[in-house]
């Protein structure tokens, strides 16, 4: 029997094999939190050709896969959240794990510093106190928290405190891994998970008063990279 032949490749997965600038791996490896169990999760960001925004139809923003566990955004909504301080596309630019890199990927990290702000404070706070409701909704419903999520949070909170301590974001957990990775297995009480996660918010909104970290992000510098770009991509 004759096989089925391949559907073809979506647009959208096109732009990302073909366009990407950079792409690196988060979650738990970028971490250093990672166990024999744990996915690759892979992050990127592509540069739709200039001449596809001149159409009706627009490129997309951001594409899942193709490979499972791959998400990329393209370039403009890339920059764009990260001038908010999104809190995962700012650990995105910053993980130590970086595989696909061209010579506008290269511009792209050497811009890290333009996009850190004091708004990470809040971005990194809202973010946070969405999961710790979502936690705090399992300890109601049954008994206990969903651990690696716990986990997750608390590590995301130490980040916050020292990206608002130091001015640089730190993405790799160094020596708390291993305190980390007991809250994963629940060696940890939640009472006393729930008291690490309230210091650790106090401990960044006390940062924040005095952070080295500038108001405002550099939003001009990174425009004129994106400009940059696109007038190279119509040439």
């Amino acid at each position: 029997m004759a096989e089925s032949p391949e559907a073809p490749e979506s647009a959208g997965h096109a732009l990302v094999r073909e366009h990407t600038i950079y792409d690196c791996v988060m979650g738990s490896r970028a971490f250093g939190l990672a166990t024999e169990d744990s996915d690759t999760d892979r992050r990127g960001v592509f540069v739709a050709p200039t001449p596809l925004f001149w159409r009706f139809d627009k490129p997309p923003t951001h594409v899942d896969g193709p490979e499972a566990e791959r998400f990329s955004w393209e370039l403009e909504r890339f920059c764009e959240l990260a001038l908010r301080a999104n809190p995962n596309v700012l650990e995105c630019l910053h993980s130590p794990l970086v595989g696909r890199l061209d010579d506008t990927g290269r511009e792209l990290l050497a811009l890290r510093p333009a996009f850190l702000s004091r708004r990470a404070h809040q971005s990194f706070s809202g973010y946070a106190l969405g999961q710790l409701r979502k936690l705090e909704a399992d300890v109601r419903t049954h008994g206990a928290p969903r651990w690696k999520h716990a986990m997750h949070l608390l590590r995301l909170l130490m980040s916050a405190r020292d990206l608002l301590r130091t001015g640089t974001l730190t993405v790799d957990v160094g020596d708390q891994r291993e305190p980390l990775l007991a809250v994963r297995r629940g060696e940890l009480a939640w009472p006393a998970v729930e008291s690490w996660m309230t210091r650790l918010r106090d401990e960044a909104d006390a940062a924040a008063v005095r952070t080295p970290l500038p108001p405002e992000p550099d939003r001009a510098r990174v425009e004129d990279f994106l400009v940059r770009v696109r007038r190279a991509s119509a040439a």
